[in-house]
């Protein structure tokens, strides 16, 4: 039993739907090992879901996370550091790996391994009084996932000021550099993040599934495309898609998620 987050699934059998990923370790939203641990159990079971069509990932009206557990890392030995880290590198990208499209609504604060955690979404949306940053340099630390991923969405300059300054970030910057996608009242940052994921619970899964993949590829991006694209003739959506599209145009298609 997770002590941390918490996971809504669909409840319809039927029908695909958004699952919503909370993390719950008030006051503050501190990133432990163990809530890590939890993220990447609960990512790995929406991944399983045939219902789940999109993930909400969610702290709550105050604050997403204010990063890592610093009383946790600064009783670790070098050893203990060694053997752990794989761990929490994975479980802080886990949902990178979630194939449905995944969106971070993200409140009050967003620092440290709380922003790993939200770069591995597709998309990040903010209230317009959150702060953004990864400040573990100041703790004589360095991100532990995120800096490669920060640097492929925003460009390695503006990538290393953020990492070696450890500074904040006001919306607007975060906007205007790509850190975020959208910027919305401070109380509308749950049900736009729900508007967005609900884009997705008649689309066709298995495909969308491939364009993450294929982003999610890096520099093997064509060699995975290939793949990916072949193997969706494989499907129901791609037939349907196909002859919706040549009999009544584009966005005629009812998929099946198959």
């Amino acid at each position: 039993m997770a002590e941390f987050v918490t996971l809504e699934l669909p409840a319809d059998d039927a029908a695909r739907g958004v699952a919503v990923l909370r993390m719950n370790r008030p006051p503050m939203n501190r990133v432990s090992v163990q809530l890590v641990r939890e993220v990447a159990a609960a990512a790995a079971a929406v991944a399983a879901d045939p219902r789940v069509a999109a993930l909400v990932v969610y702290g709550d009206e105050r604050v997403f996370s204010a990063g890592d557990e610093l009383a946790e890392l600064s009783e670790l030995s070098p050893a203990q550091a060694a053997a752990m880290a794989a761990d929490v590198q994975a479980g802080l990208g886990a949902l990178a790996k979630v194939p449905q499209p995944t969106v971070a609504a993200i409140s009050g604060y967003c620092l440290g391994s709380g922003l790993e955690l939200a770069l591995g979404a597709d998309r990040r949306i903010i209230g317009d009084n959150v702060k953004l940053g990864l400040p573990q340099i100041k703790s004589g630390l360095i991100p532990l996932a995120g800096i490669r991923r920060l640097s492929l969405l925003i460009g390695p300059g503006p990538a290393k000021d953020l990492v070696y300054t450890g500074r904040f970030v006001e919306p607007d910057e975060a906007k205007e550099l790509g850190l975020v996608d959208e910027v919305v009242a401070p109380d509308d940052v749950f049900n736009a993040a729900m508007r967005w994921a609900n884009q997705f619970t008649d689309g066709p899964t298995r495909a969308l599934a491939a364009a993450k993949a294929v982003f999610e590829a890096g520099p093997h991006g064509l060699d995975r495309a290939r793949t990916e694209w072949a193997d969706l003739f494989t499907t129901e959506d791609a037939r349907i898609g196909t002859k919706s599209n040549l009999v009544d145009g584009p966005g005629s298609a009812t998929f099946v998620g198959r």
